[in-house]
């Protein structure tokens, strides 16, 4: 058995993937781990590198584009650590930050999700907590309102933008690009909900730890750095709707969001 299992869920981006897995192997981390790579809709240059430069790697190809939430359902039921940690292929992790997480999700039981701080590559501050969306946060977010008034304020809520980053936290959610959690309560959660095909499947995972009594913390003691692109904001407003596929997904994904939680005294134990 594992201490820790990491996993990638890769899709078309292998110089990203090799800069991760670099990291990775550079990273201190002094437990007993393994990576496994779920490469949905097959790369021929990631299957290439985990060959020839990471043999050991537990490498899952799929010639199809399984979603984010499936291809990491796929790696917590092929991977058999105590430990979890879901990684985006675009984050390089930092020294000791990998043990740092693990150590403190191992003293603290009743955490059922951790994430760390997240810089962006030119070392400013990524933002990766936030409160629970409401429906005004999506016109908030994707048009001119946002930076007025009432419109302002429920987005400053929504982005937690009066909370310091360099201290713990326990917002609502946490970015999915880069989360630990116990496999003891992802048992008892369940894995992520494959009907969100991409985007909200995080925000849905953390509500459904909170409620089941598990808590959801920012960890910054931990640093990583994040090459995030906002896929689903192409900067065209309203216009994305229309121009972007990942703004599509984005909107229907919140959609079933709020739909899944209409009526807030039903909270599903798994999907």
């Amino acid at each position: 058995m594992k201490s820790l299992s990491i996993i990638i869920v890769h899709h078309q981006t292998p110089e990203l993937l090799k800069l991760c897995l670099k990291s990775i192997r550079e990273t201190s981390i002094n437990l007993n781990y393994e990576v496994v790579v779920v490469d949905s809709t097959i790369s021929r240059g990631a299957r290439d590198l985990i060959r020839e430069q990471y043999p050991e790697i537990k490498y899952l190809p799929f010639k199809e584009n399984l979603g984010y939430s499936k291809g990491v359902n796929i790696g917590i039921k092929n991977s058999q650590g105590d430990y979890i940690l879901i990684l985006n292929p675009d984050i390089i992790a930092t020294d000791g930050a990998i043990s740092k997480m693990f150590n403190y999700i191992k003293k603290h039981e009743d955490v059922g999700m951790l994430g760390p701080r997240m810089l962006n590559l030119n070392s400013t501050q990524q933002k990766t907590f936030f409160s629970y969306y409401k429906p005004v946060t999506i016109l908030a977010r994707r048009s001119f309102l946002g930076k007025f008034g009432w419109f302002k304020k429920e987005l400053n809520e929504f982005l937690m933008a009066d909370v310091d980053p360099t201290k713990i936290q326990t917002p609502d959610w946490l970015m999915g690009s880069a989360i630990m959690l116990s496999r003891n309560a992802i048992r008892r959660i369940g894995g992520m909900d494959e009907r969100f095909f991409m985007y909200f499947e995080d925000v849905d995972w953390a509500r459904r730890f909170w409620h089941n009594d598990y808590k959801v913390v920012y960890y910054p003691e931990a640093v990583m750095y994040h090459y995030h692109q906002r896929e689903s904001n192409s900067g065209l407003g309203i216009l994305d709707t229309i121009f972007n596929k990942k703004t599509r997904w984005h909107i229907s994904s919140a959609i079933k969001f709020f739909w899944k939680y209409r009526d807030l005294r039903k909270i599903e134990l798994s999907p």
